[in-house]
């Protein structure tokens, strides 16, 4: 009988050489994958093809970027299958599983990525934020805490920060942090309008104005309230997207 892993390798080199006619064949691969990274640190080496492993990873990239989820998520499985010793290719398949909602699969995924290499800030960055979409907020705050640690030029750790900290009714440390962020990413509107928040949220009014007058400098959009909502994607939730209508309405 053959062991999986063989049985995905010839597969995966029929796909290649065959005209790519049959989708049915990535969802097959993709259900042996699924197998396979169960228990990825016990995948014999010799079977490792990071050459097929790397075409899958791109071919998953590109089905992502026309937003086919299910099967950028199948061909990104296939891939670490087929290279289940490189963390990054974690970290691909566990963003976008969190692009495609599926939050707790994201978080198994990114786990999986940090055994392997408990110090790979993006994975704790990606991490950090299924947390806290997912309203984990103390998990949030640890793992994002632990990627500024490690980068402390980490402008995606401290913005999430005060994202966390403003929702846990910590103004001072969601003030600090989207600070933080501002000075490291000062031509992203989204620290500004964070920063905003977090002072509205310490009954600061002119000050959280005068930091959403930053982002409206950035992006004139900030004008206008129905924009506002697609800082849903960007790891607002929707009690903080109402605090920056808030703010906008604020003479």
């Amino acid at each position: 009988m053959k062991k999986p892993g063989i049985v995905l390798g010839v597969l995966g080199f029929a796909w290649l050489g065959g005209s790519c006619q049959s989708e049915m064949a990535l969802l097959l691969r993709s259900q042996i994958a699924s197998t396979l990274t169960q228990a990825p640190l016990a995948y014999p080496p010799f079977l490792v093809d990071e050459a097929t492993a790397d075409f899958y990873r791109q071919r998953g990239l590109e089905y992502r970027d026309r937003d086919n989820f299910e099967r950028a998520i199948a061909a990104l499985k296939t891939s670490v299958a087929l290279d289940p010793y490189n963390a990054n290719g974690y970290v691909v398949l566990g963003w976008t599983e969190h692009l495609a909602g599926q939050e707790t699969a994201a978080a198994q995924t990114l786990q999986q990525a940090l055994q392997q290499e408990p110090e790979n800030v993006p994975a704790l960055n990606a991490l950090g934020i299924v947390y806290l979409v997912s309203g984990d907020l103390q998990a949030a705050v640890s793992t994002h805490s632990r990627a500024a640690e490690l980068k402390p030029d980490n402008e995606i750790a401290y913005y999430n920060l005060s994202l966390a900290y403003q929702r846990l009714q910590n103004a001072d440390a969601a003030i600090e942090n989207a600070r933080k962020a501002t000075e490291l990413e000062p031509y992203n509107p989204h620290p500004w309008v964070a920063l905003a928040i977090a002072h509205w949220s310490n009954q600061a009014p002119d000050a959280a104005q005068q930091a959403y007058q930053q982002a409206i400098a950035l992006d004139g959009r900030y004008r206008d309230r129905s924009f506002l909502d697609h800082l849903i994607q960007a790891g607002f939730n929707p009690t903080q997207v109402d605090l920056s209508a808030e703010v906008l309405a604020y003479r």
